[in-house]
């Protein structure tokens, strides 16, 4: 059963809620770890588990488990193609195919076709774009993240809020240069043990048990290296992916902006930190592809006109430089970061 937005509200209790916004990080790394979730949202072990089985059913959950975090792992990139109307559903088939497209939106722009490929290395991810350019035949604009300056997707949302990040009092902004080449220097084990869990963990009591069950390795080994490539930063978080468009943050713009090279740290670590701005980085111009633009924002909001308001005030108050509005009209594909490999 999969519930639209604005119903889920009216199906929720105290526990609920409180692993909608308590465990979308933060979940238990141990051998019980829904006792503990439990303990913490007011029941037990069994209903906790229920409880997150159910909010997965009604998709309030798109994934429960780890968030993967590509640039530390492998090799990742923003890319785009435009589309003849004619030819969208065909190509859109094409790119959804790989198994390392893991996100794919339809935006309103002459480049109207926006995925994200992640592999396990440099070289393989762009074979994979020179592969869709050929099987296409559609020239592919690849935009590999240069330097992230806010990126995250946890946020509340039993809540009144107008803007994805509103009741964040404060977060963390800097510039954190991005690595094409990374490796991630994973073990035989660790490379392993991350492709068995890309896809989330199993919903039973012993999750972690029964990933170690999977991978021939003992369980407090996979507890160990769980919170080690958490340490590392392989691991952005562990816990529950909220859908944001069924909990009704649907209303969302990716603002691309040509802010000179000399501005784009102090630029981007300033509108990085305001309170309705989602995501914020940089990604190289293609002069060559007519794309002269270097700052990418996004807006996860509940009202499209209050979304354009706060774009405007982007635009009037912190990047007075020409930039243009691309709003998701479809999503194509929705997915984890996925991984055949790892080097």
């Amino acid at each position: 059963m999969s519930l639209q937005a604005g119903e889920w509200r009216e199906r929720i209790d105290d526990p609920d809620a409180g692993l909608v916004d308590g465990f979308q990080s933060g979940f238990p790394v141990e051998r019980r770890p829904f006792r503990a979730v439990g303990d913490a949202v007011g029941t037990d072990e069994a209903d906790a588990l229920a409880r997150v089985e159910r909010l997965a059913d009604e998709g309030i959950f798109r994934r429960f488990g780890p968030v993967l975090n590509p640039p530390v792992i492998g090799s990742s990139t923003l890319a785009a193609v435009g589309v003849p109307e004619d030819r969208f559903d065909e190509v859109a088939e094409v790119i959804n195919g790989y198994r390392q497209v893991n996100h794919n939106y339809r935006r309103d722009h002459e480049w109207n076709m926006w995925f994200v490929v992640t592999a396990g290395s440099l070289e393989r991810r762009d074979e994979i774009l020179a592969e869709i350019a050929d099987r296409t035949g559609c020239e592919v604009l690849n935009l590999p993240m240069l330097t992230d300056y806010y990126i995250d997707l946890e946020f509340p949302v039993v809540n009144g809020d107008r803007f994805a990040r509103e009741s964040f009092s404060e977060t963390a902004v800097d510039a954190t240069r991005i690595s094409e080449n990374a490796a991630g220097d994973l073990s035989d084990f660790e490379a392993d043990l991350l492709l068995e869990i890309q896809d989330g963990f199993p919903l039973t009591s012993t999750p972690y048990a029964d990933v170690a069950d999977a991978v021939g390795a003992d369980v407090d080994d996979v507890l160990d290296a769980i919170e080690r490539l958490r340490g590392d930063g392989c691991i952005k978080r562990i816990g529950c992916v909220v859908n944001h468009v069924v909990t009704g943050f649907d209303s969302n713009c990716m603002v691309v902006w040509d802010v000179p090279d000399e501005d784009l740290d102090d630029r981007g670590t300033a509108v990085g930190g305001l309170p309705y701005v989602t995501l914020c980085y940089h990604r190289p111009r293609r002069e060559e592809q007519d794309w002269p633009y270097s700052v990418f924002t996004m807006i996860h909001g509940r009202d499209p006109d209050a979304v354009d308001e706060k774009i405007d005030e982007l635009a009037s108050e912190h990047l007075p430089y020409d930039h243009e509005r691309l709003y998701s009209t479809e999503t194509l594909k929705q997915t984890g970061a996925r991984y055949e490999d790892l080097v």
